[in-house]
C-alpha cells in the first residue's frame, strides 16, 4: 500500500514538473480572477453620468488589463534575453520567422492575465453596463417615456431612477449583461482556438520528435536549476574569500564552512563568458549534434549564433 501511494505521488510530481508552464499560467489566471473580484467589490463605482460612464467603464476593463500585460512582459525571461541579445549581438542572426516567434512567445505569455481580467469583467458585466447604458436607444424600449433621455439611461447602473422606469432599467441591464457575457464567451472561444492552433502548428513544424522535445525541456529545466544553485554557492564562497582577505577572517556557519572547504573558488568568470551564455537561444544543431542551450554551445566550443551549413534552426523558443 505504501509503495502504491509513493508511486502515485511520484507520478503526480513528474506530471506537474512537466506541466510547469501550464500550472504557472493557471496560477496567474486564478490570481487575476481573485484580483478582479476584489476590485469589483471594493473599487468599482460607476459614476452614472453621461460621458463619464463610457470612459470609466472602458478604463475599468482596459487599464488593469494593460498593467497586467506590462507586468507579464517584465516578468518574462525572454524579454530580458531579447534585450541582452539586441544589446550585445543584434538580431541579424535571426530570421524573420524566428523574430516573429520570439515576440509571439513574449506577448502570448504576457496576455494570460489581461485576457483573464477582460473575460471575467465581461462575464460579470458591471463595467460593460456602466459604459454603454447611456447609448441604448430609447426607441428600442417599448413605451419608454419621451421626456427621459441619455442622462436618465446613464443613471440606470446605479439603480437611481424613478419607480415608473424600474422595468426599463431591468430591461436595459438584462440586455447589456447579455451582450457583455456573449462577448466574454466569444473571447474564451477565440483564445481556446488560437491556443489549439498554436500547439498544432508547433508540433507539425517542429523538426524534433516528441521525445526529443520532452528531453530538451527537461534539459533546460535541469540546467537552469543547477546553474542557479551553483551560482548562489559560487557567489557565497567568493564573497567569503573576499571578506576573509579584507578582515583576515570570516564568520561562517557550519554549512558555509563545509561549502568553502568542498568547493574552492579561485576566481571569477570573465565578461565574455557571461555574454556568451546570455541572450536569446533558438534550438540549433552542429554537424547533426543538438545544442540545447547557449551554455551547451559554449561548453562545446561552438562560436556564432547563425545557422551553419551542417545544421538547422528550430523556430521554437525555450519555455
Amino acid at each position: 500500500m505504501a509503495a502504491l501511494i509513493a508511486e502515485n505521488f511520484r507520478f503526480l510530481s513528474l506530471f506537474f514538473k512537466s506541466k510547469d508552464v501550464m500550472i504557472f499560467n493557471g496560477l496567474v489566471a486564478l490570481g487575476t480572477v481573485g484580483s478582479e473580484e476584489l476590485f469589483s467589490v471594493v473599487a468599482f463605482n460607476c459614476p452614472c453620468s453621461p460621458a463619464r460612464n463610457y470612459i470609466y467603464g472602458l478604463a475599468a476593463i482596459g487599464v488593469p488589463a494593460l498593467a497586467l500585460f506590462l507586468i507579464g512582459v517584465i516578468w518574462n525571461n525572454h524579454t530580458w534575453n531579447l534585450v541582452a541579445e539586441c544589446h550585445k549581438r543584434g538580431t541579424k542572426n535571426f530570421s524573420a520567422a524566428a523574430t516573429f516567434l520570439l515576440f509571439g512567445s513574449i506577448m502570448g505569455r504576457a496576455a494570460v492575465a489581461p485576457v483573464t481580467w477582460s473575460v471575467i469583467s465581461l462575464l460579470r458585466g458591471e463595467a460593460y453596463i456602466c459604459a454603454l447604458s447611456e447609448f441604448v436607444r430609447p426607441s428600442s424600449l417599448e413605451k419608454f417615456p419621451a421626456e427621459y433621455g441619455a442622462e436618465m439611461l446613464a443613471r440606470f447602473p446605479c439603480k437611481d431612477a424613478p419607480a415608473n422606469l424600474t422595468k426599463f432599467r431591468d430591461e436595459v441591464t438584462r440586455r447589456l449583461r447579455y451582450e457583455s457575457q456573449l462577448f466574454g464567451w466569444l473571447l474564451i472561444g477565440i483564445v481556446a482556438v488560437l491556443v489549439f492552433l498554436t500547439k498544432c502548428l508547433k508540433h507539425c513544424c517542429s523538426p524534433l520528435s516528441y521525445r526529443q522535445e520532452a528531453y530538451w525541456a527537461q534539459y533546460r529545466s535541469n540546467e537552469d536549476k543547477l546553474f542557479r544553485r551553483t551560482a548562489e554557492v559560487h557567489s557565497r564562497i567568493l564573497a567569503a574569500n573576499n571578506v576573509k582577505h579584507f578582515f583576515g577572517f570570516v564568520a561562517l556557519d557550519k554549512e558555509e564552512k563545509e561549502l568553502v572547504q568542498e568547493f574552492p573558488v579561485e576566481g571569477v568568470q570573465p565578461s565574455p563568458q557571461w555574454n556568451a551564455i546570455t541572450g536569446v537561444y533558438i534550438y540549433r544543431e552542429n554537424k547533426g549534434f543538438p545544442l540545447y542551450s547557449r551554455l551547451h554551445k559554449w561548453a562545446k566550443g561552438v562560436e556564432g549564433n547563425g545557422p551553419s551549413p551542417e545544421g538547422h534552426e528550430m523556430l521554437f523558443l525555450a519555455s
